[in-house]
């Protein structure tokens, strides 16, 4: 993913679209897209300065993270509850049956290994 052009660059192609030159000629003369220089431009006349936006990042756990004290409640109760209980209960409770890696990654983000143990060490003469 590329980074952010500099401010001093947009403001020079805003600039020179406000004095009168065509938003494709600003773009060629400085040596950016022309989707660029009109998105700058608008991006100047709505609201009012030209700083990137913020890029990427999470825009999906705040749905889980609604359940947490639910989810963390029924962990509580039964220790060894499955990703897929912990989606069915909370699609019979609430309507919202989030896939088994969305539970997953809710467990990792509270630090919870929900991976289940063998309870004793195999055999060491039984066949593999």
């Amino acid at each position: 993913m590329g980074k952010s052009l500099s401010l001093d660059l947009r403001q020079r192609v805003v600039d020179a679209v406000e004095s009168g030159q065509s938003r494709r000629a600003a773009a060629e003369r400085f040596g950016v897209s022309v989707s660029s220089a009109v998105r700058w431009t608008q991006r100047a006349r709505t609201l009012g300065h030209l700083a990137p936006g913020k890029r990427g990042g999470d825009k999906r756990t705040h749905r889980i993270d609604a359940y947490s004290a639910l989810i963390l409640g029924w962990v509580n109760e039964t220790p060894d509850i499955t990703l897929g209980e912990v989606s069915e209960r909370l699609a019979a409770a609430h309507g919202y049956k989030p896939a088994w890696s969305v539970v997953c990654r809710f467990f990792q983000r509270h630090g919870m290994t929900r991976k289940k143990r063998q309870r004793m060490p195999p055999s060491r003469t039984a066949p593999m």
